[in-house]
């Protein structure tokens, strides 16, 4: 029981010490207060995001982690901006395939075509087909 009672107290001894040891032996002496990092926001305002932009940003740490506020309100810019370049890319794409599909066949690409039907029916000749006789010449 004495061996017990003996650990005890220097249990309290060595926790003591180093509780004055972390605190530096008085109040006055006290580890000051450090104001709480606040997330000051990277990504420039005046142009869009780029691949290094979002690599760079870090947000503060707190005591249960980061911040929900700084890290929802940077999601929220980089879905915005994603979402505004999709919306971009779809649009380009649509012009894109229009200009192809132009391209291709020409604006007169059924002309020639509706020609050939109103001439079958004009001159009772049958019109011309790019068919070819089934011996294949």
């Amino acid at each position: 029981m004495v061996m017990f009672l003996f650990l005890v107290i220097a249990l309290v001894v060595v926790v003591g010490a180093v509780t004055m040891a972390v605190l530096g032996g008085g109040e006055s002496a006290a580890l000051p207060e450090a104001a709480p990092e606040r997330f000051t926001d990277p990504l420039p305002p005046d142009r869009p995001l780029r691949r290094a932009d979002v690599e760079a940003v870090r947000f503060p740490m707190t005591v249960r982690g980061y911040r929900m506020v700084d890290v929802d309100e940077a999601l929220d810019r980089i879905g915005a901006e994603l979402a505004e370049r999709d919306a971009r890319i779809a649009e380009l794409e649509t012009a894109l395939a229009g200009a192809q599909a132009t391209a291709v066949g020409g604006p007169g690409l059924f002309e020639k075509y509706d020609a050939a039907e109103r001439g079958h029916g004009q001159h009772g000749a049958p019109a011309p087909t790019d068919e070819r006789p089934e011996d294949g010449r």
